[in-house]
């Protein structure tokens, strides 16, 4: 009869440390619905961002990423955030991709820029920058050579350089 009773305690202590577990998870998620104003940027790259990544202007969270996609004609990522109502964010400011400590989340900053003229909700934001490519930079200085763009060169407009008609892409040899 004592071995019925130890089963049935344990059982118990294993649902209580289970509904903790779940506790914790559900209250240290992010998870929330975004109410405020929708915006779109493109980039040439968005490594490490993924839907419900935070949104910062001067390390304070402002919003998050609602989607993501790639625009089927220009390869661009299309990103759409969503930004808190009461944040108005003029017409050049500078959306751009970080990472939070070395090996930490990345995290999408907005740099208000200081023109009069404001993004209506459901605009554009013109001016944005890829994040940096620590790998290849790591690489580059180890080995004297890139795989890709770096990204640290700031993407305006776009997110990325348009290549000349005709430009070979990737790593062709410059002519001699």
């Amino acid at each position: 009869m004592s071995r019925n009773a130890v089963e049935t305690m344990m059982g118990a202590v294993v649902l209580v440390v289970a509904a903790v577990f779940l506790f914790f998870a559900y209250t240290t998620t992010k998870v929330t619905a975004s109410s405020g104003n929708i915006y779109t940027a493109q980039f040439s790259r968005v490594d490490g961002i993924r839907d419900g990544t935070d949104v910062r202007i001067n390390g304070i969270k402002v919003g998050s990423v609602v989607s993501q996609v790639l625009d089927p004609k220009t390869f661009y990522a299309v990103v759409r955030i969503s930004v808190d109502p009461a944040i108005k964010l003029s017409t050049d400011s500078v959306m751009s991709i970080h990472m939070s400590g070395l090996l930490g989340d990345k995290y999408i900053d907005i740099e208000p820029g200081n023109e009069d003229a404001i993004i209506p909700p459901g605009g554009r934001i013109e001016h944005t920058q890829a994040p940096f490519d620590l790998e290849n930079a790591v690489g580059q200085l180890i080995f004297g050579q890139t795989k890709k763009d770096s990204g640290s060169s700031k993407d305006t407009g776009g997110g990325a350089p348009a290549r000349a008609p005709g430009a070979q892409g990737g790593n062709a040899p410059a002519p001699q």
